[in-house]
């Protein structure tokens, strides 16, 4: 079962404050641990001098089944530590003199399996041992809030695994390692609040898979490297640095963009009009000059915005469109003129629009004459001064000309915005990528940032603790099914009879048997196994093994038998419609199933060596213990093979295009995962083309409309189980998935980070005491077409 653990640091400084959300997989309750690894935890809270956070640990502790808490958290799997989260509190022990950082890392050692290891305020100092290129599968690292110093080890470099990097709070020193970018998953990389000198190096560039950026309160300098290949990049904070001169070369994908307190002193380029999914916005405190371009107000999904303290020239009018999420506005302090338009005046009671220190002809917030802002754009070299007297007539035709290029700076920019808005996909896209752009906070970045960072950086270890792949003999298959006997008979599909069996040790398998039309040598299949035996994932019904039957005049094989997992015949679309266990199947439930099944998606498309043919179906998904989703229709490699009279050639005998083949298959599996997505938040089968458009139009509808509509779309059961922003994340990530054009679906690893966002918000939301159901859902307040009321037909 796939639960979401919610870890809120302590007493600790309030710029370091914030939510850390890790996807994990719950242990069963009889999981032991090895006493090795217990008896490490006791030796660490001994060279922790004992902290308070610490002090319900001793040696009857079962550390593998301890209750959750914001403190202190561990994960098994299979008797080995996974994952050790210690976040300590303001006044809680000091470690001793004689502490090693040395000695604390070699004991850490003992935990060979860890994937996520958080110390975070506990008050560690010395140098980052060379010992951390032991943790070889760590894949998040956080050491947020110590005392560690000097410069980070090359030896970091050498644990490839990580993905998510954050040493917030210490005093590292000396230049950002420019062997960072030989991490090649790293997504997330923090290092607020240090030391570190120089500029940033060339190589930063070519990290491809950066989703997070963090360098704020540093010592940096110089420019900053072009950052427009980083196509993945969303967040980029460098506040309080000494970069500059010249605005930062970026991509137009960034959610948040914080460059305020630099030595920034150039304009502003107009490729800022085009980042449609820019929420936040802040370049307050540096030396920008020229024409601010006023369009950046009504980007489609700007939420925060702040210029403040710069120097930026243009005119307002009264008739500027802003975006009306837009609930925070610092202008202050630059050289703007003419007239505040009423999207900035009026609106949410909520918004806050600060313009004081400008020439704008508003009685509110003080103002300068016109002349002052006119002089100082002349002085500082913003509008051109051709002689010591210029004529009024002089300045009136600058003046008019600067107003002209800000009107065509906003025209063009509203241009690509209606442009942007006939695009249907791109409007999805908008809706979509709305994270909580309401929270125009100070610490909106750092929310993003670590709300985020696990989402993006955490890949759990998706294989069960399932027996070695192996080669069955004839005989054991023949007792496990009582010799095929009708009464295990589980069904016949297109390419064989599927059979319900009993190993010797008592264990349930599924065993599919394959009648072959013509002879082969089992040599003809066996570079088929090794593959075969690689389709083992937590959200696949995975394969435990083969046998070959063979002829015995030529030993040539007659039949093939795979041996997979044994799931009960349980389905998610029957869990949906009949609850489970008598229950109801909540909706975190069905996004963690979601989750499931986009985790199996991904595995199928990326994590073997051959493509394997998958038809995604509601009926197909079955629900393993825990309950845990899992994928059963797929067809092996062993069953693409011309063994079995399959052609991979086209009507004219030319081979088909492998590569187009491959990504318009994954375009089509997208589709059905749409329709799973449908299924699993109207809580009722889509049968046909027709009832599935009318949904997705209901959707539309839907996202556009206030919360009472939404949860009036959804399964009346979960109704009010549900939070808002989590129902809307998931409805747009289905409306995406399935859309007419192929092109325009989104890639797996985008569905997945929307579904894991969608969870992590819906568990917030339950924590929430303050939260409201919203109002009473009945199935009389729900009316669509007669003919798509057929409830949980199932």
């Amino acid at each position: 079962m796939i639960s979401l653990v919610m870890i809120r640091h302590g007493s600790i400084p309030l710029s370091s404050v914030f939510i850390f959300s890790v996807i994990v997989i719950s242990i069963p309750c009889s999981e032991q641990l090895q006493s090795s690894q217990a008896q490490t935890l006791l030796r660490i809270q001994r060279l922790l001098n004992f902290p308070s956070v610490l002090s319900h640990w001793n040696n009857q502790t079962d550390f593998c089944n301890t209750e959750l808490n914001s403190s202190v958290t561990i994960v098994c799997y299979e008797e080995s530590i996974t994952q050790l989260h210690i976040n300590g509190n303001e006044g809680s022990s000091s470690l001793p003199k004689n502490f090693s950082i040395d000695s604390f890392f070699t004991t850490l050692v003992g935990l060979h399996s860890l994937k996520v290891l958080s110390l975070v305020s506990l008050g560690l100092w010395g140098r980052l041992p060379i010992k951390i290129a032991r943790f070889s599968s760590l894949e998040i690292l956080d050491i947020s809030s110590n005392f560690f110093h000097g410069v980070l080890p090359r030896e970091l470099s050498y644990v490839k695994s990580i993905q998510t990097l954050v040493l917030d709070g210490n005093t590292f020193r000396g230049p950002v390692p420019y062997w960072l970018s030989e991490l090649p998953v790293l997504a997330v990389l923090s290092l607020e609040n240090n030391m570190f000198t120089g500029s940033l190096p060339e190589s930063l560039r070519t990290m491809k898979n950066l989703r997070i950026l963090v360098l704020s309160k540093n010592q940096l300098s110089g420019e900053i490297p072009d950052l427009s290949s980083l196509t993945n990049l969303q967040v980029l904070d460098l506040e309080c640095n000494s970069f500059g001169p010249q605005f930062p070369s970026l991509g137009s994908k960034l959610v948040n963009i914080v460059l305020r307190k630099n030595k920034f002193s150039s304009a502003v380029p107009s490729e800022l009009n085009s980042y449609y999914e820019l929420q936040r916005l802040d370049i307050s405190f540096n030396k920008f000059v020229g024409p601010f371009p006023m369009s950046v107000l009504s980007l489609p999904s700007i939420a925060y915005l702040n210029i403040a303290s710069n120097r930026f020239t243009g005119m307002f009018f009264p008739n500027t469109s802003c975006n009306e999420e837009l609930d925070f506005v610092d202008l202050s302090s630059n050289l703007l003129t003419g007239k505040l338009p009423a999207c900035l005046l009026y609106g949410s009671k909520n918004k806050i629009v600060l313009y004081s220190g400008n020439c704008l002809s508003v009685g509110k917030q003080s103002q300068h004459p016109y002349s002052f802002c006119r002089n100082e754009a002349l002085a500082a070299g913003i509008l051109p001064l051709k002689g010591k007297k210029t004529s009024r007539k002089t300045i009136a035709v600058l003046v008019l000309s600067l107003v002209g290029v800000v009107g065509a700076i906003a025209a063009v920019g509203l241009i690509l915005l209606v442009l942007r808005k006939s695009n249907v996909e791109k409007i999805r896209k908008r809706l979509q990528a709305k994270i909580g752009q309401k929270n125009a906070t100070t610490g909106h970045a750092r929310k993003l940032l670590l709300d985020t960072r696990c989402m993006l950086a955490t890949k759990r270890l998706e294989t069960l603790a399932l027996p070695a792949y192996r080669a069955f003999a004839l005989e054991e298959l023949e007792v496990a099914t009582n010799n095929f006997d009708t009464s295990n008979f589980m069904g016949e599909g297109s390419h064989g009879q599927m059979y319900k069996g009993k190993l010797n040790d008592g264990s349930f398998v599924a065993i599919k048997c394959i009648k072959l039309k013509r002879r082969h040598s089992t040599r003809n299949f066996m570079h088929r196994v090794d593959l075969i035996s690689k389709v083992r994932h937590h959200h696949l019904v995975s394969t435990l093994g083969h046998c070959f039957e063979c002829y015995l005049d030529d030993s040539s094989v007659s039949r093939v038998f795979i041996v997979f997992e044994y799931v009960p015949n349980r389905t998610l679309r029957s869990c949906i419609c009949e609850g489970l266990a008598g229950q109801t199947f909540t909706w975190t439930q069905r996004m963690a199933a979601a989750i499931g099944i986009a985790k199996g998606v991904q595995f199928l498309q990326t994590g073997l060596p051959e493509k394997v043919s998958y038809k995604l179906e509601m009926a197909e998904i079955l629900l393993g213990q825990g309950p845990v989703a899992k994928i059963s229709s797929y067809n092996l490699p062993l069953l693409q093979e011309s063994l079995l009279n399959v052609d991979d050639q086209d009507s004219s005998g030319s081979k088909l295009p492998s590569a187009e083949r491959r990504k318009y298959d994954e375009k089509t599996n997208i589709y059905d995962f749409g329709v799973i997505l449908l299924e699993i938040i109207v809580g009722r089968p889509i049968m046909t083309q027709e009832e599935a458009e009318f949904v997705i139009y209901q959707l539309q509808v839907g996202i556009a409309a206030g919360d009472v509509a939404r949860r009036c779309i959804v399964d009346p059961v979960i109704s009010r189980g549900c939070a808002d922003e989590s129902l809307k994340t998931v409805m747009g990530i289905c409306i995406r998935c399935l859309s007419k054009e192929p092109t325009h679906r989104p890639p797996i690893e985008d569905v997945l980070w929307n579904l894991q966002f969608g969870i992590q918000v819906q568990e917030e939301w339950k924590g929430d005491p303050r939260r409201s159901g919203g109002s009473p859902i009945t199935p009389l307040q729900y009316s669509p077409l007669p003919r798509f009321q057929n409830w949980c037909n199932c």
